[in-house]
Parts: C-alpha cells; sequence; structure tokens
C-alpha cells in the first residue's frame, strides 16, 4: 500500500551538517509526494508537466539500409539504425512521406526543413514562409517557466537554428556548454526544492527597467510605418516574455522532483567540427537539457546536431561528411556511400543519446519521455541528389500516455506535413488544418495517436 500525504511535498528536505556548515538534499520523487495513480502531485493534484522538443541531423539518410522492411510495431532496424536497438520501444519511424514544393525550385538543404518546420516550401533561400511549430507550440503551453523555449547547436555554430518566428526573427541558440550551463543554473537559478526564497534585488530593478522601456517604445510606435510596426511588435513580444520571466523570478517556483542541480562544466570544449567533438559537445547539452527539464526551467526545446550542410569532419579525413554526399562513389553491391554512410550512423547514435538521456530520468508512474514528446526529422533523404520523397522523421516518448510507440508508419507518398500537423494537435495549438497549397493537411497520423 503506498502511503499518501499531502504535507509530504517538495518543499521538505533532507538537511544536515557537512563541516560545520548547513547542506540540503534533494530528495527523488516518492511514491509519497504523488497521487493514488502517480500521475499528479498529491499535495497540489496538479498533473505532471509535459513537454515538447525538435531534434535535427543534416544530410538525410541511405534509404537501402536505413528504411525498415516491415511496418507498424515490431519493426526491423535495418544496419543504418541498429544503434536505436536500445531505445526502439520509445520512438515512431516515419518513412515514405514526402516534401510537396508545388513547382518551387528544390533548395538544396533547404527547401525540405523548411517546409517541414512551418508547413509551407520556400520560394527562395532564405525565405521562411511562417512561423516554425514549435513557436505556437510554446505559446498553447503556457508560461510558468522561466525559459519559453531553449535553443541548442551542438555544432557550436550561432547560425544554426531551426526555430523561428519569420526570416527576420531567428530564435538564437546556445552554443557553448558552459554558456547553457550558467544560463539555466547560474546566479539567477532558483532552486524549486528550497526551503528558503528570497527574490533577488537585481530582479526587482530590472522588472522597473523593462517597463519604463516598454512605456517609451510604445508611444514611438505611431511614428512607424507597417514594415518597423511589425519589427516593433516582434520587439515587445521578446519584451514580454522576458518581464514574465522577471514575474517568474519574484515568486517561489513550485517543486520540481526529479530536478538536482548539475555539476557547473569545468571549461568549455573547443570550437571545431570534429564528429568527436560535437558528438562530446552534443551529449553535453543534453544533459544539462535534461535536468533543465526536471528542474521545469523549460518545456519546449530545440536541439540541432548537425546543420542541413553538415561540415561535420571525421578524423583523419579532409572531406566534410557534405562533400562525401556529393563526391563518394555509390558501392554498386550496396547501393551506398560508405564514408558518408559512417555520418549517419553517427548522428543515429546521437539520436539515441538523447532520447534515453530522457527515458533514464524517473518521474511519476513513467520517466521524463514519457511525459514527453520529440519531434526528429532531416533536409532530405538521399543528400546525393537533394531527393525530398521520404525525408526520414522521428517521434521519441509518449506525451503522458498520448501518444503509442515503437511503430514503423509507411506514409505511402503523403506530404511531411501529417506529421507537423499531428504534433501540434497532439500539444493542444488550436487547429484544423496546417500547411499550404500540396503541404496543407488536416488529417493526423492516427497510427500513433492513443
Amino acid at each position: 500500500m503506498l502511503i499518501k500525504s499531502k504535507d509530504a511535498t517538495r518543499r521538505g528536505l533532507l538537511k544536515g551538517i557537512l563541516r560545520g556548515g548547513a547542506v540540503a538534499m534533494a530528495l527523488p520523487l516518492l511514491d509519497i509526494f504523488l497521487d493514488d495513480h502517480g500521475t499528479a502531485m498529491a499535495a497540489t493534484g496538479d498533473p505532471l508537466p509535459t513537454r515538447f522538443g525538435t531534434w535535427f541531423w543534416g544530410l538525410g539518410v541511405d534509404h537501402e539500409i536505413f528504411t525498415p522492411k516491415t511496418v507498424g510495431a515490431n519493426f526491423d532496424l535495418p544496419p543504418q539504425m541498429a544503434a536505436l536497438e536500445k531505445v526502439k520501444q520509445h520512438i515512431n519511424v516515419f518513412t515514405n512521406f514526402n516534401v510537396l514544393t508545388d513547382g518551387k525550385p528544390n533548395l538544396c538543404h533547404f527547401s525540405g526543413w523548411v517546409a517541414l518546420r512551418c508547413g509551407a516550401a520556400p520560394g527562395a533561400r532564405g525565405e521562411l514562409p511562417a512561423e516554425s511549430l514549435d513557436v505556437p507550440i510554446a505559446a498553447a503551453m503556457g508560461g510558468g517557466v522561466r525559459f519559453r523555449s531553449l535553443n541548442m547547436a551542438a555544432t557550436g555554430v550561432p547560425r544554426d537554428s531551426y526555430s523561428f518566428l519569420s526570416g527576420d526573427a531567428i530564435n538564437p541558440p546556445e552554443v557553448s556548454v558552459v554558456e547553457l550551463y550558467q544560463k539555466l543554473f547560474g546566479a539567477e537559478f532558483q532552486d524549486p526544492n528550497s526551503s528558503n526564497f528570497t527574490p533577488d534585488p537585481r530582479v526587482l530593478l530590472r522588472q522597473s527597467a523593462l517597463s519604463s522601456v516598454k512605456d517609451e517604445a510604445k508611444a514611438f510606435e505611431n511614428m512607424l510605418g507597417a514594415i518597423d510596426r511589425q519589427r516593433l511588435d516582434q520587439y515587445f513580444t521578446s519584451v514580454r516574455e522576458l518581464e514574465k520571466r522577471v514575474e517568474l523570478q519574484l515568486q517561489k517556483p513550485p517543486p520540481a522532483p526529479a530536478c538536482v542541480m548539475p555539476k557547473a562544466p569545468a571549461a568549455d570544449l573547443p570550437i571545431g567540427l570534429d564528429i568527436e567533438l560535437v558528438t562530446e559537445r552534443h551529449k553535453a547539452m543534453t544533459d544539462l537539457l535534461v535536468m533543465a527539464l526536471a528542474c521545469n526551467q523549460t518545456r519546449v526545446f530545440n536541439m540541432v546536431f548537425s546543420d542541413s550542410f553538415s561540415a561535420l569532419v571525421r578524423k583523419g579525413s579532409e572531406r566534410t561528411h557534405h562533400i562525401l554526399t556529393h563526391e563518394e562513389p555509390i558501392d554498386p553491391a550496396t547501393q551506398v556511400q560508405p564514408h558518408a554512410s559512417w555520418f549517419v550512423e553517427r548522428s543515429m547514435e546521437a539520436w539515441a543519446y538523447f532520447v534515453e538521456a530522457l527515458a533514464k530520468v524517473p518521474e511519476g508512474d513513467g520517466t521524463l519521455l514519457d511525459h514527453s514528446l520529440v519531434y526528429a526529422h532531416s533536409d532530405c533523404e538521399f543528400a546525393k541528389v537533394h531527393s525530398l520523397d521520404g525525408v526520414p522523421m522521428f517521434t521519441a516518448g509518449k506525451l503522458g500516455g498520448k501518444v503509442k510507440t515503437g511503430m514503423h508508419i509507411d506514409g505511402n507518398g503523403d506530404p511531411g506535413t501529417r506529421l507537423g500537423y499531428t504534433v501540434q494537435r497532439l500539444m493542444g495549438v488550436p487547429i484544423d488544418s496546417w500547411g499550404n497549397q500540396s503541404l496543407k493537411t488536416s488529417r493526423e497520423i492516427g497510427e500513433i495517436v492513443a
């Protein structure tokens, strides 16, 4: 029989003395903190939070050794997906979904990811026809956290972001592990499990300054033309979000059962695109993100492992992944570019690490991953010819029981926007359809909806 108590909240810590100083240690998520079903907090009745994220890798896959031969549950894992064996039960694989351009040019390593992110094919390089799907999802999920969303690029390159409001408003990624740690767990971090809470006086001053800036800028608006007003509105939006963050810092955060403040990194990783270095940076960022989610710092995130023009390089080779996809001959026996394929296998290993990291954190009746939904995709299928048919996609996580996992879904040539539409609906975005022209859809992928 489980013992429950409304008095047993995460405000209670294990306290003691170490070398003459007081110490406190956060407890793990115990049954006593949950309701009888393990799906809500006993003290408040609030449901466990859900999260949404995206994960991106560049330059697609090799159809011959990536696409499972079986559809539905218990699908096979071809060689290029072998690394996913340990997380197979947590993911869904989506193949044979196409990006249709309606006569617009196939802009190499650009058209595919733009269409899957915002539901419309771009007409020119650099054009982003609508906001990326993580933006309305963040709006639908509401506030209550420090960061509306977190963006990270394991490449270490500041331009590698796939989250945007428009072509003029790209959400910049964190590219430094040390700076990411400071942003999440630096001086402004309020431990949600601490019994003590004192608002930082610097935050009070900032709140006053923000209000003043907003009032002056609002008075300036009548002097502007339509384009500048749009830009100013985007600025106001960012100011309002910052004000909400400030307001949150003036309130004691709610308990976060799985939150344990991570150890600060000793030093930052070197700059570079060696795949070993990028993989290490990705692991470090993933570990920080996982604890940021557990500590309720954010509920929406975007992670980039490699960009769509992947310049990742293998030790001992001068040719980048991108160059290999175009210059390396196809092996007639396997119909695969062996060296280019090696990079895809490393990408799948990174994806497996990411999924497993979320799955390792216990939360309520399951894990952090069980209460999350992650949408992963690339920019094309076969990079050598920039094919937009069969752009590979994944989901990971059950979103609190709303999503079935462990399935391979064959799209039969349907638009890839069906998955973007499905995840937005699952996350509570109030839309009846999504996309435009041939990419417009109002059909959920029902096979994964529980």
